[in-house]
């Protein structure tokens, strides 16, 4: 049995990205920086509003960049999603296989349906709305779910989307039944704004009594607290987890630990794009600690890579820019 450093479970979406203006963000309906599940008549709405334009297709989901970014740096990844047997399906199973992720996906693939995607809607400003049409993704369950490579991972880790799902919700809580059975470390990402909103009850049992690692940004953790106050939030989120990161853009992160707070500062960028610089984030901070280096250090490799990928259009990196960050911030 192989041994993985990261055993993640989530969304398996299709990103497809497009730079829009406000104006036709306003003229679409979609809420800016938030993301908002769409159905089929809704999804072939926005569509022909871009009918237009040129996306950039690229495999995403939050906890499947996650899993990527931690291989490309040499980690060893196992993710636990679900796709349809169709062309999207068929891109996104060959994504993870070419950055050596092990899946599910080789023996759980839904017959019928449609693969889920994300529309990645990017203003000039740099924030990203996302519109995401789950598909057969809303479908995850606990037969995706691999319990001996749970047992033989360092840390579970679960994507707070799962929480607008029911059957996805179920899968992510009995892989972390598995996990805590195990003794292995838990980790949960709160994802989004909106998760928060409107499927808090989902998020809470993720959390449950408590999880080893919480990873949340600035918005994401005052509406959660219920405040603005950032004494007031380091204090309820330090009741959560043992280690918070708690990224705040163009201020850096602060890593809640041990009762003390660092700040590690950010890298300067002119931002272009968000769109998965939280999932990177977490990527490269859990494979440094899974390599058994200080928070700090994960810390700063994290706050290196996620400026990367604001700087440009896109979610993902490449291994070499990886590399070169890893041995630039000494971690090689």
């Amino acid at each position: 049995m192989t041994h993985y450093h990261l055993y993640a479970i989530g969304n398996a979406l299709v990103d497809s990205e497009y730079e829009v203006s406000d104006a036709q963000l306003q003229a679409m309906g979609v809420d800016k920086r938030h993301m908002t599940l769409i159905d089929t008549p809704r999804r072939a709405e926005l569509l022909d509003h871009l009918k237009a334009a040129q996306p950039r297709r690229t495999g995403g989901g939050s906890a499947g960049n996650t899993v990527v970014a931690l291989a490309q740096l040499g980690g060893q990844a196992y993710y636990s999603c679900q796709v349809a047997d169709d062309a999207l399906g068929d891109f996104y199973a060959q994504d993870l296989q070419h950055w050596g992720v092990h899946t599910n996906l080789t023996h759980t693939r839904a017959k019928e349906g449609q693969t889920g995607s994300c529309m990645v809607l990017v203003t000039p400003d740099a924030e990203r709305s996302m519109c995401t049409f789950l598909g057969v993704s809303a479908e995850l369950n606990s037969s995706a779910l691999q319990p001996a490579a749970i047992a033989n991972s360092k840390i579970y880790y679960m994507e707070g989307y799962l929480a607008a799902s029911a059957t996805g919700l179920q899968a992510a809580l009995d892989g972390r039944a598995m996990a805590v059975a195990a003794g292995v470390p838990l980790a949960l990402t709160l994802s989004d704004v909106s998760m928060i909103q409107f499927c808090r009850a989902g998020l809470d049992a993720l959390l449950g009594s408590g999880v080893d690692y919480l990873f949340c940004n600035l918005e994401e953790a005052q509406v959660w607290c219920g405040t603005q106050d950032l004494p007031q939030i380091r204090q309820k989120l330090q009741g959560m987890a043992q280690t918070v990161c708690l990224t705040m853009g163009a201020q850096g992160c602060e890593v809640l630990q041990f009762g003390q707070t660092m700040h590690v500062p950010a890298i300067p960028v002119k931002a272009v794009d968000t769109n998965g610089a939280g999932d990177m984030f977490a990527g490269c901070f859990l494979f440094a600690l899974t390599q058994g280096h200080t928070a700090q250090q994960a810390a700063t490799l994290a706050n290196h890579a996620a400026a990367e990928v604001v700087g440009q259009h896109g979610n993902r990196l490449t291994r070499e820019q990886l590399l070169h960050f890893k041995a630039a911030t000494g971690l090689a």
